[in-house]
């Protein structure tokens, strides 16, 4: 059961005092320690609530005590805490975010390679010379789009999607560029 009351007396330098209810009775003993850690002293006459220990000796002792007087302050510790663990939230969100990062630019560049590797292999395997890599493949797809017989080659050999092949016999734009 809780019980009102106000400090009465308080001695600083030993961390005690009584408190008297304000509904008569003797003074309740009360140790610093009950007190709420807020970084404020307790104050003669100040209005408290608390709940009565009974110890061995059979004196009355104040435990759970609240300050509903109190306004609540941060201590600078409590402001440093908050501060660190700000931090640290911060910190993981750019880690993880940078991990993200590198995963997905890792994976583009895995990709884009191992799109290139079977072209490579099919240049290396046949027996003919990789075409100069003066051309590059930017979407074209049709023979009357390209300039020259090397470069429906090119496109031929290395581009996806081409349709310069009509006899796939492996020579491009048989009748506009590459006629034998």
């Amino acid at each position: 059961m809780r019980i009102e009351g106000n400090l009465a007396k308080w001695n600083d330098d030993r961390g005690f005092g009584f408190i008297a209810p304000t509904q008569s009775g003797p003074e309740v003993f009360v140790h610093v320690s009950a007190f709420p850690k807020d970084g404020q002293r307790p104050t003669v006459g100040e209005r408290l609530t608390f709940e009565i220990e009974i110890e061995k000796d059979g004196k009355m002792r104040a435990k759970n005590l609240l300050c509903p007087g109190r306004t609540i302050l941060r201590t600078p510790r409590q402001r440093e805490k908050q501060s660190l663990l700000g931090r640290i939230v911060s910190f993981a969100v750019v880690v993880a975010l940078a991990v993200y990062g590198y995963g997905k630019y890792t994976h583009r560049f895995t990709a884009q390679e191992n799109v290139a590797a079977p072209q490579e292999a099919v240049a290396i395997h046949s027996n003919e010379k990789a075409m100069p890599s003066v051309f590059q493949c930017d979407g074209r797809t049709y023979c009357s789009q390209m300039t020259s017989c090397a470069e429906a080659t090119f496109f031929l050999k290395n581009c996806p999607n081409v349709q310069m092949d009509g006899n796939h016999d492996g020579v491009p734009c048989e009748q506009q560029w590459c006629n034998q």
